[in-house]
């Protein structure tokens, strides 16, 4: 069986890159299409596989400034030809689901959300933008979604990564979805022996990420921050911040394993899809303080292996970390990882092959209803599978 990736654009190493080596260690011969390509920001995982890249590859400076190459997505997409694959896994976050699947490949999408930039968080995007794409965006914007949409059926199953993924796919696309959880190496983190006395941000420096919260709050409180991450947020961080806050940058996994272990509570100001981070300070036998929406709700137990606040202002935030400090002697490393160990890679494995051995069985009964055997002048009776996926979590 010949299997195809899809992912939109393979630049760094985050949550959806994760999502990726997991497929390449359950497919290791499967080749890769992405828009854009940076060889030296992905892992050996990834590298030692086939991968192949679009016409935008070919623009000079493409793998840092793609996200400006949006309306050229779709096009690149779609010139994309998987003729004599029979297996299609996309990989949506940005445009991937979008290529033409040949006739009879299975093509299952695992989405980590709708673009979130044509949809839900559209006002928040266009308000942090740049001048000439606040222009332009609304021009685009339109023509985007409509494709967005019409591309959704050239998936017969749609994955979620969280419930609050598979809603927005039932409410954008009016498409059901089966929640499987993305893989989280659970187990390249540990508990330390003890902790020091700080806080940890750690994630990309971007608008949505809300980092700015925990600066300030921080700031405000007098109280040991360290923010791990780079993006486009960083400087203007760093004009709030006060003497309590330390940016170390991009730094190496030893250092962020280290980080997580050792502080007091990882501190997630944003709302996510799903949050790896979170999972991963859990993993660390660290608690976390949560803004209570997306992601958080499904991985973080209050009061169990963090709290969670309300409303995304510093005053909320500021709050949960006096309540915190109150409580804290309450969460123990033991009760933390096992919840993390819900998240693990295993999990995801388990979960995507059953999705996708399903689907595999339904094409091949499809085919066998086109093509019915004939005996003694009478087609042979063959079992109908189920067609219409139900939105649930597979564990």
């Amino acid at each position: 069986m010949r299997v195809a990736i899809v992912h939109y654009w393979l630049v760094s190493m985050r949550g959806g890159e994760k999502v990726i080596e997991a497929l390449c260690d359950m497919y290791p011969d499967a080749d890769i299409f992405t828009l854009v390509y940076d060889e030296s920001r992905v892992s050996e995982k990834i590298r030692r596989h086939k991968i192949f890249t679009s016409f935008l590859q070919r623009i000079p400076g493409a793998a840092k400034t793609y996200q400006s190459l949006l309306p050229l997505m779709p096009f690149a997409l779609e010139s994309f030809d998987l003729t004599g694959y029979d297996l299609i896994i996309s990989s949506e976050s940005g445009p991937a689901k979008g290529i033409i699947p040949p006739p009879g490949a299975t093509h299952v999408c695992y989405c980590h959300s709708p673009m979130r930039y044509l949809w839900d968080h559209y006002h928040f995007y266009r308000s942090h933008a740049g001048l000439a794409s606040r222009l332009i965006l609304p021009m685009l914007a339109p023509m985007l979604r409509s494709w967005d949409v019409n591309t959704s059926m050239r998936v017969d199953r749609f994955v979620a990564n969280s419930h609050h993924v598979c809603d927005r796919i039932g409410k954008y696309y009016r498409r059901p979805s089966t929640v499987v959880y993305p893989p989280v190496n659970v187990d390249d983190f540990t508990p330390a022996p003890s902790t020091e006395d700080f806080y940890l941000c750690a994630g990309q420096l971007v608008p949505y990420k809300r980092i700015d919260l925990a600066v300030k709050a921080f700031t405000r409180m007098n109280r040991p921050l360290v923010v791990i991450g780079e993006g486009s947020e960083a400087e203007a961080l760093k004009r709030v911040a006060g003497p309590s806050i330390t940016f170390l940058g991009r730094t190496p996994f030893p250092i962020l394993r280290e980080k997580l272990a050792r502080c007091r509570a990882l501190i997630f100001p944003g709302e996510e899809d799903f949050g790896m981070v979170p999972v991963e300070a859990m993993a660390s036998g660290r608690p976390v303080i949560a803004y209570g929406s997306g992601g958080a709700l499904e991985t973080v137990a209050p009061g169990v292996t963090g709290l969670l606040f309300d409303q995304q202002s510093v005053d909320a935030l500021i709050k949960a970390v006096i309540d915190f400090e109150a409580m804290q002697h309450r969460f123990h490393p033991e009760t933390l990882q096992a919840h993390a160990e819900q998240f693990s890679p295993r999990k995801f494995t388990a979960g995507m092959q059953a999705i996708i051995n399903e689907e595999l069985l339904i094409r091949k009964a499809a085919r066998l209803r086109s093509h019915p055997a004939v005996q003694g002048g009478r087609e042979a009776q063959l079992p109908v599978l189920a067609m219409e996926p139900q939105s649930r979590t597979l564990q």
